[in-house]
């Protein structure tokens, strides 16, 4: 149970008591918060959070269906308005996404419009969906300690097991980005090379389907770099050309870090957008 003040806990009891429509009481009342919700804080997201806990628990997974507003409502003995509230600020972190006379849905990677959420290299003429579907190469997937720095970013434990991935993005035959991903090894513990190689989707989907992992956020650093020999093969230009380097850092539930992606991007014909809001 959250630990509030007395005088707090009698008031929200007396709300509750004093209302005639039990569905206004605290979800506090309810006793379904524990020390980690603050008393303080709006009930839409009180139960935003109850929500996110639901979801990080595995209760709806990708691409389920979740509870009507009514049910939730009664679930947490709040207003329909409420859960609205807190339902829409899952919709804009693109966690749940509203289907029109269909329901609420949790998000996935495996829909289309949501595959290339985290990839904003764009050509310079045309889209993201004129460009077509990203063409794939698995360079190498083993299985390593974590060196110290990713194990730092990772929350991890220097010499704890990660996977070491590295791939190349081409479109239309023409290499465009290579990417070196870093992954805790526990949560992944089977993903191999040929698993890799033989799935065909969105990676961030494969994570989600057969290792119950969901990606929900991300921070960048993007700087400009010189192709290395190594990198300058694998993209097909000359050493020393220009690149941009985009590091993630991509989190899942409950700002758990889940990958570090080192990516290096050929932009002589493509840019990179980032729309801001």
């Amino acid at each position: 149970m959250i630990r509030i003040g007395a005088a707090t806990r009698q008031s929200r009891k007396s709300m509750a008591t004093s209302s005639p429509n039990p569905t206004d009481a605290s979800p506090v009342d309810a006793g379904v918060y524990d020390a980690t919700a603050p008393a303080f804080s709006p009930l839409y997201q009180q139960i935003k959070t109850l929500i996110l806990r639901s979801l990080q628990a595995g209760e709806w997974k990708p691409g389920d269906m979740i509870p009507s507003e009514f049910d939730l409502a009664a679930r947490f003995r709040v207003s329909q308005g409420t859960v609205r509230k807190a339902i829409d600020e899952l919709a804009t972190d693109n966690l749940l996404v509203r289907r029109q006379g269909k329901g609420t849905f949790v998000a996935t990677h495996a829909e289309v419009h949501t595959q290339y959420r985290f990839l904003r290299l764009l050509p310079d003429t045309g889209t993201l969906e004129d460009q077509g579907r990203a063409e794939r190469r698995i360079v190498e997937c083993r299985r390593l300690r974590a060196p110290a720095e990713v194990a730092r970013q990772l929350g991890l434990r220097t010499g704890d097991a990660v996977l070491q991935v590295k791939r190349v993005l081409a479109f239309a035959g023409t290499p465009a980005i290579v990417e070196e991903l870093w992954l805790p090894g526990g949560p992944f513990k089977g993903l191999t090379l040929e698993t890799l190689s033989d799935d065909q989707g969105p990676m961030y989907a494969l994570f989600e389907a057969q290792f119950g992992v969901r990606m929900v956020r991300a921070l960048e650093k993007i700087k400009a770099v010189s192709a290395d020999q190594d990198t300058a093969t694998l993209l097909g230009v000359s050493p020393g050309h220009p690149l941009l380097s985009v590091e993630r850092l991509a989190y899942t539930y409950n700002d758990e870090p889940m990958e570090l992606r080192r990516g290096l991007y050929r932009t002589d014909t493509r840019h990179y957008r980032n729309e801001l809001s």
